[in-house]
Order: structure tokens, then sequence, then C-alpha cells
């Protein structure tokens, strides 16, 4: 019995001193390395987990500051709107200045050939020997059918123009930047008005000298051209405007046809009366020549015969008037602008094609 308990502890103590020893602390290699793999993925399954548990914290910041973000897109889009609106403006400003630099130029153009138009007019009246109204009476002896009453006419004619110019440039104005129709109305009804001053000038003169208006010494070579009783035809310009007034509905159309029509058959009438008013005068000329009849009541009958031709130019100034009142009736404010415009700007054409003609170099004799 005392050797069985002296056996355990002798086995005791050697177990004791087993474990106490270093090499049978930690073992060998090969035994620990379960150990250490499981030791590893703990480690690792750790790892994971604290980061998993770092990175729940940005995802909760995220989720916190997306209203942030969310009102920073809204900024973001606020400005892109307005400099998008601020481009817009922008062209739109760019687009207006091109516009009127571009009138601006044909207005310097057509004050440069108005210029030489009224050079070459000074240099012909001097060739002629008229007294240009303002000036001194030595640039030549007065013409004799220039009376001062013509004159008064002629100096009023050349202001007159100078104000076409003007309600002229308003209403390209007034078009180019697309006013309101009440705007156009004022404009329209301001270049009516300056036209119908123009006839009531003329209806003075022609109670002067018909003859004179008739003859169109006051107008340049190119109009006195397309001279009619003293003026332009309504039908022509109607023809020179309505591409102008597109689109034009159905009414608006047959209401153009029909006043061009009613225009045809009035200046047809004013013109036969001036022809059969040509041949009485002939008739009574060649009456004389033959020695039949008294001389002086011949030429009382002739003068009275002449003095009908000043209804004739009122009449067809009167014709004038009423197309381009009729014409602004027809059509609507903007249309009216379009074909007043294109009415005034074939006169400038006319002028300016005119002055080139007379500016142009003499051809040689062939």
């Amino acid at each position: 019995m005392d050797d069985q308990i002296t056996d355990s502890g002798t086995k005791f103590r050697s177990k004791v001193v087993d474990m106490t020893s270093p090499v049978n602390q930690f073992g060998s290699s090969s035994r620990m390395e379960p150990y250490e793999t499981n030791h590893q993925i703990l480690m690792w399954d750790g790892a994971s987990d604290s980061n998993t548990s770092h990175g729940s914290a940005p995802c909760v910041e995220n989720e916190s500051k997306s209203p942030e973000k969310t009102e920073d897109c809204q900024a973001s889009q606020i400005a892109l709107e307005k400099i998008q609106r601020r481009l817009d403006q922008n062209r739109q400003a760019a687009k207006k200045s091109r516009m009127r630099k571009k009138a601006y130029v044909q207005e310097l153009e057509m004050a440069w050939l108005k210029l030489a138009q009224l050079e070459l007019e000074l240099k012909r009246v001097r060739q002629h020997g008229l007294i240009v109204p303002g000036a001194t009476s030595n640039t030549g002896a007065m013409y004799g059918t220039v009376t001062s009453g013509v004159s008064a006419f002629e100096m009023a004619f050349g202001q007159w123009k100078d104000g076409r110019e003007r309600v002229v440039s308003d209403l390209r104005n007034v078009l180019q930047c697309s006013r309101s129709d009440s705007e156009l109305r004022v404009v329209i009804e301001n270049v009516l008005n300056h036209y119908q001053y123009l006839f009531r000038m003329k209806r003075n003169a022609a109670r002067i000298d018909a003859f004179y208006l008739v003859s169109g010494m006051w107008k340049i070579s190119v109009e006195r051209f397309f001279l009619w009783i003293g003026g332009f035809r309504p039908s022509e310009v109607l023809s020179v405007v309505k591409p102008h007034l597109e689109p034009l509905t159905e009414q608006q159309t047959m209401s153009v046809n029909n006043l061009k029509l009613a225009c045809t058959q009035a200046e047809e009438a004013l013109s036969q009366g001036v022809e059969k008013l040509q041949k009485s005068l002939v008739e009574g000329i060649a009456f004389l020549a033959e020695g039949a009849g008294n001389y002086s009541s011949q030429i009382a009958s002739s003068l009275d015969k002449l003095e009908s031709l000043e209804g004739f130019v009122n009449q067809a100034d009167h014709l004038r008037e009423q197309t381009l009142r009729h014409m602004s009736c027809i059509l609507t404010a903007h249309q009216t602008a379009r074909g007043l415009l294109a009415f005034c700007e074939y006169f400038q054409y006319l002028h300016a094609l005119s002055a080139l003609w007379t500016a142009r170099c003499p051809r040689e004799p062939q």
C-alpha cells in the first residue's frame, strides 16, 4: 500500500515537472497547428466583426448626410438653370444688337446715297440755272417755269423726305423688336399721316402749277420713269407689296385682289380722262392753226381745259391715299407694318438706283 502511494506520488511529480517544463508547456509545432489555425480564424472573425461594426458608422453617416446632398444637388440644378437663362438672355441681346447694327448700316448706306443724289440734283439745278431754295441770287437766274410756290413746294418736299426716313426707321425698329399691335398701330398711323401730308402739299402745289407735278420735275430720274399723273400707280405698288404680306387668309387674299382690281379700273378711267384732255387740246390747237375761229376764245377755252388737269392730279392722289388706308384695314397690324415698310423701301431702292445711274461713268461713243 505504501509502495502504491509512493508510485502515485512519483507519477504525480513527474507530471508536474512535465507541465512546468517549457517544451511541454507550449507543445510541439505540429500539435499547435490546429490551435493556431483556429486562433487565426477567430482573430479574422473578430477583425471582420470589428470592421463591420466600424463600417456601419459610415453607412449611418451617409444616410444622415443624404438630405444635405439632396439640397446640394438642388442648389446645383438651380445654379445651372440660372446660367442657362443668362446664356439665353445673352444670345437674345446679341441677336438684337446684330439687328440694330444691320439697320444702322442700312440707314448709313441710304444716307450716303441720298447725299450723292442731292449733290447730283444740285449740279443739275445749277446747270439749268435754277435757284436752289435758300440760296442767294448769285447762283443763277430764276428759271421761267419755277415760281415761288413751286420753290416752296420743293423745300417742303425735301423736308418731307427727311421725315420719311425717320418714320421708316421707326417702323423698321418696331418690327424688329416685336412690339404689341397697339404700338404697331401708332407707328402705322404716323406713316399714313405722313403720306397724307404729302398729298395735301401736292394739292396746294397743283393749284399753282399742275404741269409741274405731272412732269415729275420734283422727282428723281428713275421715279419719273414710273410716274403716273404726278405720282405712283397704286396697282403697281400693291404688286410690289403683296409678297411681303404672306401668309394671307383666303378672305384677305380676296380683299387684296379686289382692291387691286378697283385700283386698276380707277387708273384706267383717269388715264382715259387725261388722254381725252390731250386730244381736246390738240384739236383746239389744230383748229387755230387752220385759221378758223376766234383766237382769243380758243385760247380761253384751252386754258379752261388745262385747269381740269388739277382735278386729275387730285383724284389720282386721292386714289393713292385711299389705297393705303384700305390696305391697312384689310391686313393685321404686323402685315400692314411689313407692307408699309416694303412700300417705303421700294422708293428708297428707286432713289438708290437713280443715284447709281446718274453717277455711273459716261459711256464712250461707239
